[in-house]
């Protein structure tokens, strides 16, 4: 199998939204609704769909675990997160019908804690790194992790997945970080997924070209603004 191409979709009060520097802002695309989306790319080909519960990442509540069953009833399996900190939020979304959680970046600031999670959860877990050159700095906060200190200690631990974000490119079209990406991989010995500001078919081809053990990269915007998923899962496939 080529690159996985993974389906973004952000939910906010059970609606898509696009994350912005303002804020979240309404997608208009597949009428704003995020099972209508989810269905449309299931039938285009997505073997997984990762969403994001906005109202999460700004609460520290699950605010649409409807809108997670509801997709994940669908068929095809969800990873979901939203700023997942502690093992509660992590059980919620996986209460709510999530295959897989993700662990934001955040949540690795207490080792102690997130260790534990990895411990317990086994496949069920993946590991945010949200990268920015040298350190790691989680979105929607002002903490700031080292990079190499932090990928070293993840490391030693039972990690069965990583998604790695460019913070830098989240919600742009600007391209990805190949950069960045080639250099994560290449100190990881679990499955990478990879996301942030692929715009399509060349960016996913430079990705894959990448090598090593990136397995998957998450889409968002461009599909809401013009690119077809068929046209990418066939031209990976």
């Amino acid at each position: 199998m080529g690159l996985e191409v993974i389906p973004g979709l952000d939910v906010s009060r059970g609606r898509l939204v696009r994350i912005t520097p303002q804020g979240a802002e309404p997608v208009d695309a597949f009428g704003g609704d995020p099972v209508v989306a989810a269905t449309a790319f299931a039938e285009a080909g997505a073997r997984h769909l990762h969403m994001v519960d906005v109202d999460l990442a700004a609460s520290g509540r699950v605010g649409n675990a409807q809108a997670i069953a509801a997709v994940s009833s669908l068929g095809v399996p969800v990873q979901a997160g939203g700023g997942v900190r502690n093992a509660e939020q992590a059980d919620a979304l996986l209460a709510a019908g999530a295959s897989r959680v993700v662990l934001g970046s955040a949540g690795l600031a207490e080792r102690e804690g997130a260790q534990a999670l990895v411990e317990r959860s086994g496949d069920a877990l993946v590991i945010g790194v949200e990268g920015d050159g040298t350190v790691i700095r989680p979105r929607g906060t002002t903490d700031e992790l080292p990079m190499w200190d932090t990928v070293v200690w993840l490391a030693s631990l039972p990690v069965r997945r990583f998604l790695f974000t460019e913070v830098g490119r989240v919600g742009g079209l600007e391209g990805p970080d190949l950069d960045g990406m080639w250099a994560f991989a290449g100190h990881s010995a679990a499955p990478v997924l990879v996301a942030g500001g692929i715009r399509g078919v060349g960016d996913l081809r430079s990705i894959e070209g990448l090598g090593g053990p990136i397995e998957g990269a998450i889409v968002g915007r461009a599909l809401y603004e013009g690119t077809d998923l068929h046209d990418l899962v066939s031209a990976l496939a």
